[in-house]
């Protein structure tokens, strides 16, 4: 009998492997089915079934599962499906939990999302498992920019600031606040500050899942796990006896940017007066500090002063009247969004940060420094009163004649009666200065003696300075008293409203207001750029149109175009035979289209998105009377907005296709070989892709600048703790929006050609190259600048280092220095992977 059971047992096991291996290959073949018939659904549901009842065939169907997955994502996407489409990725990561390609289009659409943080992880869990997968490494440096802001790093190494927070942290400790709460704790080193002093009970918030998870390495790292208490919390969602179990007796905090109060110091210093900290300490009574409450920094004195700087005016106004033979003038007012006059929906920031040591061209102060406003973070009423207080007018006599192009602003951080930390221009410091460009005067220049007048308020968690105005000494003002300067007489009053017909305010019967960014302002100051497409349009157009005289090209700018008259008679008949298609699809605002529009009979479409955008162009065409049909909007002829590179007309190809190459931050575009490739099939015979080839450039700098910016060196900035090693995983390798002729660094060699991308050729392109590096100079090589020359043809090209270029430039920064003597010779290994380029210096 047990015999006979064993072997009924071994039957049913045998029937059920069967029914199984049966099962699977059903299954097995139904997926193919479904995939050949793009059902990818029901296929993706058949390999979950086949790899949950087989697994041993994990390894043989992956590349297939991988596809039918990645398919099935793309369809829930596009159906809005997105709680299926997570759920098919965790079912995936649970088959294949050390995917690495899995992990990285998981990043991918949690990226696209908006969810940064989360795709941080999948990125970099990515990486981990393949250090070597190219596109998990490039979308997480990509992200790592998001979620550990650079200033993180320039911080860290300042040691100078760590030690003055440390000494006035430690004061206060020393002397009775026990219990500490950390606002915005960041990588926890404040935390960790008022711990080595020796407080009883430290708390830290930080609201970043990123910078949270960070600081919890950290602080173990430092063996304080125990000891510091680290919240995934805003301050304001912070409760007692919930999160912490009573109110504190110091909250340190460094919740400030540039514009001090842009981070949302004052309102987290409000919640935490109210609801955290102790009753602050009674006048004239001397009581212990644990018993009351107090903030570091305890306030801080602004302080602001005019300029005049080139860099900042180009950005900001658009000092062009023509613009390769276009007309500008009376027809647009552009401005930057930083000018709130404007009512641009867009404006966040009243202001722009800029290193005002650093900025190309320097810059020359056209008055004395001004205290603009204090701010005393340890009085309650004092802070809340900041937003309600009404705007109040400031005036700043000029002491030297200029161009008024912004009001610069720092200020003094007194952490303590004894402690201070500054942001002025004028010191060593980490930080940049907040920029208020001046926009919307009739006149912008100023003389000794004059005044620059303005409003200032605090608004929206910002310090905003508005209305600046300048009035002429004739208004006879006197200023020889200070304190009259912020609360100005009925004379002056007076004076100020006839200056404020200066301002930008937009009156009936004056023209339409048009907010760029302010790359996009650069790009319309760049004469060499304008002037360049239009030569080389000029000799494509020229090419295909023979019969046209070349004298009546618009060329030098004297022109009418070709024949521009008959061109538009012919257009208001609807006739247009010679006609030629050109297509800019460069991102942002461009006037392109308008200047080939004026080179002869062209149909010019322009792919800018915005309503305003396409209405200024419209206005610029009609100023400069184009007819209707020369200038389209792209965007609305296409039935699917994504598919921007297809024909213009069934039966018609383009002439020109203008594609962006280079972004202003100094990097390529992403994809944009693939879509010279298809750009290539949608040219008729002699139609060119602008630019039709890019040559990058690049040469061996020393700068300790691009070390401190991009790492943190070892423990000696941070006072002995350890925290490199866990925020230096978010670094990137490349360094963006650089401007090489003020950057702090000593070439070791001279520029050379590291790689060619031929848009117009690709049998010409290599993915990798080497490239031999004579040093010219001994030192350390630290890092690779990189810049481009942007080829539209072989007779006219740009360079992105140029000084009046709209671009900024890059540079590759070295893990370790690599100490040369003059005459070495370095190999570099270039490589260029979906528009990304990476730089190696081979041993």
């Amino acid at each position: 009998m047990p015999n006979s059971n064993a072997k009924l047992h071994s039957n049913h096991r045998g029937g059920r492997e069967a029914s199984r291996r049966e099962l699977v290959s059903r299954s097995l073949q139904s997926a193919q089915h479904c995939l050949e018939n793009q059902d990818f659904g029901t296929a993706y549901a058949h390999y979950l079934l086949v790899l949950n009842l087989a697994p041993e065939l994990k390894t043989t169907v992956k590349e297939t599962f991988q596809f039918t997955l990645f398919k099935w994502a793309e369809e829930l996407d596009s159906l809005a499906r997105i709680q299926d489409l997570f759920n098919c990725y965790e079912q995936a990561l649970e088959l294949y939990p050390n995917d690495e390609v899995i992990c990285n289009s998981m990043g991918e659409h949690l990226f696209r999302m908006g969810f940064r943080d989360e795709a941080a992880g999948y990125f970099h869990r990515a990486v981990k498992l393949n250090p070597d997968f190219a596109d998990a490494r490039e979308n997480f440096y990509r992200v790592a920019n998001w979620l550990v802001e650079r200033w993180h790093f320039v911080m860290l190494n300042d040691a100078r600031r760590n030690l003055t927070y440390l000494r006035a942290i430690g004061n206060a400790v020393r002397s009775g606040s026990s219990s500490v709460l950390d606002i915005g704790t960041g990588t926890g080193i404040l935390s960790m500050f008022a711990k080595k002093a020796g407080a009883s009970f430290v708390y830290a918030c930080e609201l970043s899942k990123t910078m949270y998870e960070l600081a919890r390495d950290v602080v173990a790292a430092n063996n304080m796990e125990r000891e510091i208490k680290l919240l995934h919390l805003k301050s304001l969602d912070i409760e007692i006896p919930k999160h912490i179990p009573e109110r504190v007796s110091l909250v340190v905090t460094e919740t400030v940017d540039a514009g001090l109060f842009g981070e949302g110091i004052v309102e987290s210093l409000i919640h935490a007066w109210e609801h955290l900290l102790l009753p602050p300490k009674p006048k004239n009574q001397d009581i212990s500090a644990g018993d009351y409450g107090r903030v570091i920094p305890a306030s801080a004195t602004i302080f602001g002063m005019a300029v005049e700087c080139k860099e900042i005016r180009r950005h900001h106004r658009v000092g062009m009247q023509e613009v390769a033979g276009v007309s500008l003038s009376n027809s647009v007012q552009f401005f930057s969004p930083t000018y709130a006059a404007a009512g641009s929906e867009e404006t966040v920031e009243p202001y722009t940060t800029e290193k005002l040591s650093r900025i190309p061209g320097g810059y020359r102060a056209l008055t004395e420094p001004c205290q603009v406003m204090t701010v005393d973070f340890n009085n309650l009423q004092e802070l809340k009163s900041l937003a309600a207080r009404k705007p109040w007018k400031l005036s700043l006599p000029v002491t030297e004649g200029g161009v008024l192009d912004a009001v610069v602003v720092w200020f003094v951080l007194q952490l303590d009666d004894e402690h201070s930390l500054s942001t002025s221009p004028s010191e060593e410091t980490c930080w940049e200065q907040a920029v208020y460009p001046v926009q919307g005067l009739l006149d912008y220049s100023v003389k000794t003696g004059d005044t620059v007048m303005m409003e200032v308020c605090c608004q929206d968690c910002y310090l905003k300075i508005q209305k600046i105005s300048s009035l002429p000494s004739e208004c006879g003002m006197d200023f020889s008293d200070r304190d009259d300067m912020l609360s100005l007489g009925n004379e002056a009053e007076l004076c100020h409203a006839l200056a404020g017909l200066q301002t930008g305010t937009k009156q009936d019967g004056s023209p339409p207001v048009c907010v760029l960014e302010s790359t996009e302002i650069a790009l319309l100051n760049d004469v060499a750029y304008h002037e360049c497409f239009k030569a080389a349009m000029s000799k494509v157009l020229l090419s295909l149109n023979p019969s046209k005289d070349l004298h009546s090209m618009d060329v030098d700018g004297h022109g009418s175009g070709i024949n521009l008259q008959e061109h538009q008679n012919k257009s208001s008949l609807g006739v247009d035979p010679d006609a030629l298609y050109i297509l800019d699809v460069s991102e942002g605002f461009s006037i392109l289209p308008i200047i080939a529009g004026k080179l002869g009979p062209v149909r010019a479409y322009s792919s800018v998105e915005k309503e305003q955008h396409q209405a200024a162009l419209h206005v610029i065409a009609e100023a400069n009377h184009f007819p209707k049909e020369t200038l389209e909007f792209w965007l609305s002829h296409l039935e699917e907005e994504s598919v921007v590179l297809q024909r213009p007309k069934s039966d018609k190809l383009w002439s020109i296709i203008i594609l962006d190459v280079i972004e202003t931050s100094g990097l390529i575009q992403q994809e944009v070989m693939e879509k010279a490739a298809i750009s290539r099939c949608l040219l008729h015979s002699g139609g060119k892709i602008f630019p039709q080839y890019v040559l990058v450039y690049g040469m061996l700098v020393e700068s300790e600048s691009l070390l401190l910016e991009s790492a943190v060196q070892g423990t000696e900035p941070t006072l002995g703790f350890n925290i490199a090693p866990f925020i230096n995983q978010f670094k990137v390798p490349v360094r963006v929006y650089l401007d090489l002729s003020t950057l702090p660094c000593i070439p070791l060699s001279k520029p050379a050609e590291l790689l060619r991308l031929d848009l117009m050729n690709p049998l010409l392109n290599s993915p990798s190259r080497e490239v031999k590096i004579q040093i010219c100079k001994s030192g350390q090589v630290t890092a690779i600048p990189f810049w481009y020359h942007i080829h539209l043809d072989e007779d006219h090209s740009l360079n992105t280092s140029d000084e009046s270029s709209h671009w900024k430039q890059a540079a590759v920064v070295l893990d370790e220095p690599i100490p040369v003597q003059v005459g070495d010779e370095l190999v570099l290994d270039v490589q260029h992977h979906k528009s990304n380029i990476s730089i190696t210096v081979k041993r």
